[in-house]
């Protein structure tokens, strides 16, 4: 198939950016979107030109530094996969497809589709792990775990951090990665020492890195390629309210100055 594609050039974040003009000719309806964006590179290499500048590692939906706005839609048109599970079997032949990257203060262009999300890298080392000193590995039966907690928790953990929820946002949230990071270990009985200081640093931290408030559009979660329920949000609202009531008047003064 023959495409025509509207891409995002920036060179760098403080040089501004355009959509340019390409063709995609002889496209394969078998190849991956990020196969098809690798075509175009080779056919702009071979003619001097730059490349697109595109994340990519795993290309199998699993590691999250692929991310694209396609035709608006982050990720594009393929419910519940990254971009890199998607294949051009989703266009036909003359289709226009736009392609830019995350749109968020909190996700600077570094180049063309490439942006930083060393934001979210930053909230999880606030308070995104448990510092419990456990020895060697247990035996997988010594902590006894209710089975709907385990689902659950293993439900939050399908967190890829690629940042398609704040994208989706029309407030540029991270509500729904943040929730999913303290619902995973909150669940949890190793998560639990530490679980009101990890909700409100985490949050804080969110906040901090210039990230909207949730208004529940919930189009986080129809563009999340692990289909994270917002359900998330409320036991993070929840677990908030709860650990805000426990501050000691110490860390309320010092949050207050």
């Amino acid at each position: 198939m023959n495409l025509v594609l509207h891409v995002w050039r920036q060179a760098s974040p403080t040089v501004k950016g355009g959509f340019v003009r390409y063709e995609a000719k002889d496209i394969s309806d078998h190849a991956s979107f990020l196969e098809m964006l690798d075509i175009v590179n080779e056919q702009l290499t071979e003619n001097g030109e730059e490349p697109i500048a595109f994340e990519h590692d795993c290309r199998e939906g699993i590691c999250g530094s692929c991310g694209l706005v396609i035709n608006g839609v982050p990720h594009g048109p393929q419910h519940g996969a990254a971009t890199c599970q998607l294949h051009m079997r989703h266009y036909k032949d003359g289709d226009q497809i736009w392609i830019e990257p995350w749109r968020a203060k909190a996700f600077p262009v570094v180049k063309d589709l490439v942006v930083d999300r060393g934001a979210l890298d930053r909230i999880i080392q606030v308070g995104g792990y448990i510092s419990a000193r456990t020895g060697a590995v247990p035996d997988a039966n010594a902590t006894l775990i209710r089975k709907e907690h385990a689902e659950l928790a293993m439900d939050a953990a399908s967190c890829i951090g690629c940042g398609a929820c704040v994208a989706a946002c029309p407030n540029a949230s991270a509500m729904l990665f943040v929730a999913a990071k303290v619902s995973h270990l909150g669940l949890l009985p190793q998560g639990q020492p530490e679980r009101r200081d990890r909700v409100l640093n985490l949050v804080a931290q969110m906040d901090s890195e210039g990230f909207g408030s949730c208004t529940n559009h919930a189009e986080c979660e129809a563009s999340c390629p692990k289909q994270i329920s917002i359900d998330f949000i409320a036991r993070l609202n929840r677990d908030l309210f709860v650990a805000s009531l426990a501050q000691t008047p110490e860390r309320m003064v010092a949050g207050a100055g």
